[in-house]
């Protein structure tokens, strides 16, 4: 279903402006985090490569770039009413899978987790509920998506995959700046001294299969929209 020019014109506007939130979000607990670890005398080089190291920014940080990407393009071209071409389209089911993911992992899995002295509250909001929230609308409402192929949801566990070979590997390289501890992993439910190694394979199993139902989810809606490329 195709929308009007100015239901289009007020959607892109608002991706750009969720974006900007976001990337706000982003620095927010950035400096808040870096400027906790300076104040303790953290090893800053290791804190930062952590904070960068969490899904949770990547997927943001990855979805802010896409949505200015579109709503920008929008602008510039004319505000005409044409679907995305194939890339966008493709990178955009990808990060909205993401940050989904990010939102139900966080409120079902870490919601009740003491918060860190450094975490922002109202980054930590936007990071895990608005910005996953407006993705899952603008998968049910945002103009010009593409009707992509059903290959195209398989594609979106490329990079949850590189991100946990990533971490499994790296985390025992790395002494946690904050307790000390010779490892390090960013989420509870991927390290194995809490709950063995089963618990672990058993996480990352369901994690990659939702995934993918959601990415299959993500291109069927835009399908059963009928938004054909002219």
């Amino acid at each position: 279903m195709q929308r009007s020019r100015g239901w289009a014109t007020g959607w892109n506007l608002a991706r750009i402006a969720v974006a900007v939130l976001i990337v706000v979000a982003v620095v927010a607990q950035f400096v808040s985090t870096l400027g906790e670890a300076v104040a303790r005398g953290r090893d800053t080089t290791t804190v930062i490569a952590n904070f960068f190291s969490f899904f949770t920014i990547l997927s943001n940080v990855s979805a802010a770039v896409v949505l200015v990407l579109l709503g920008v393009r929008f602008l510039v071209r004319g505000r005409r009413l044409k679907v995305d071409p194939p890339a966008l389209a493709t990178v955009l089911a990808w990060v909205s899978t993401y940050m989904i993911v990010t939102g139900i992992v966080y409120n079902l899995l870490l919601r009740g987790l003491p918060l860190q002295p450094e975490t922002v509250g109202w980054s930590n909001e936007i990071l895990h509920v608005w910005g996953p929230l407006f993705l899952l609308l603008d998968v049910c409402l945002g103009p010009n998506r593409r009707r992509l192929r059903w290959t195209a949801a398989l594609g979106a566990a490329v990079f949850p995959i590189a991100w946990i070979v990533y971490t499994l590997l790296r985390a025992p390289l790395v002494t946690n700046p904050t307790t000390g501890a010779p490892f390090w992993y960013p989420y509870p439910f991927l390290d194995p001294s809490t709950g063995g190694w089963g618990s672990v394979a058993g996480y990352i199993v369901v994690i990659a299969v939702a995934i993918v139902a959601l990415a299959v989810g993500v291109v069927a809606i835009g399908r059963a929209r009928g938004i054909r490329p002219h």
